[in-house]
């Protein structure tokens, strides 16, 4: 019976036995609880006709959990040092193929023809380092990959951000963004006890299902996304101020801006948190002819 990695025992086992040492600069806490990992792989509904993708696999504790459940598992990994840990951890499972690259400079779709042949699913899964958490999530939505969805662990703040509703505090730009490709939920909490070493901040696990087509019919989609994060460029503001203040021309077009909210019944003086991603699909939709003609 091969031992688990994620305990703590066999997790410092490791980490001496290759004299590994954190390095903060890349966010590596590696998970030491089992049944956490499991938990994180059932949320994924994994078969054995998957094909998964994991980033930042660490010393292997959720990929060898992933390649017991999967087709395949093909691993991003930036930090050279972990290569021979994971050749060693890994070496019982030959269905893991490790890449030694940074998954935001990747060219994921390529991976994807050349080792996924066989699988019919595709699925994201990983303990994401949270200093690129956001870049890497948008990079996986904006690829227009052939995924079916995301299951991450991330910063509990970033994962309240991304499921946030809108109204509440949480809810912004970020929200709208991964909602706008993905039905998002957070789906579990995990305390910072679980990880070694322990970081400043709690976790959540948050699973994205990609949605058949984009939530809302956007004319053009970049404009769409900068009149949402003109919306969020001062909280305490209204969706008048913020869009006079942070879309080109704003000012000389504030007169035009008022009268579209207006037509759209929607109050100049609501903040950009209380509208719906409908809202903002009609309010871009209206908006581009006054901007994007002006232009």
């Amino acid at each position: 019976m091969i031992k688990d990695i994620a305990t703590p025992a066999r997790t410092r086992e490791i980490l001496d036995k290759y004299g590994f040492s954190f390095k903060k600069s890349l966010g590596q806490n590696f998970l030491i609880d089992t049944n956490i990992l499991r938990r994180i792989v059932d949320f994924a509904g994994l078969s054995d006709t998957t094909g998964v993708i994991e980033i930042g696999p660490g010393i292997g504790a959720l990929t060898e959990q992933l390649a017991r459940r999967a087709k395949k598992v093909v691993a991003f990994e930036i930090d050279q040092r972990l290569l021979p840990i994971l050749a060693d951890t890994l070496s019982s499972y030959p269905n893991v193929c490790i890449i030694h690259q940074d998954v935001l400079k990747a060219d994921i779709r390529s991976v994807i023809d050349k080792e996924f042949k066989d699988v019919s699913d595709i699925m994201v899964v990983a303990n994401l380092p949270y200093y690129v958490t956001t870049p890497i999530i948008m990079k996986l939505l904006t690829d227009a990959l052939p995924i079916r969805g995301i299951v991450v662990m991330l910063q509990k703040e970033v994962a309240d951000r991304i499921s946030a509703r809108p109204g509440t505090k949480d809810y912004g730009s970020l929200s709208i963004a991964v909602q706008y490709y993905t039905e998002a939920e957070t789906v579990m909490n995990v305390p910072r006890t679980v990880f070694m070493p322990q970081p400043n901040v709690d976790s959540a696990v948050i699973r994205l299902v990609k949605r058949d087509k984009p939530a809302v019919e956007v004319n053009n989609e970049s404009f769409f996304f900068q009149v949402v994060r003109a919306s969020f460029g001062q909280r305490r503001k209204t969706i008048l101020n913020n869009l006079i203040s942070h879309l080109p021309n704003g000012k000389q077009l504030k007169e035009s801006v008022e009268g579209t909210l207006t037509d759209l019944g929607i109050d100049p003086r609501r903040r950009g948190e209380t509208l719906t991603i409908e809202e903002f699909a009609a309010l871009s939709n209206s908006l581009a002819k006054v901007f994007c003609e002006k232009a």
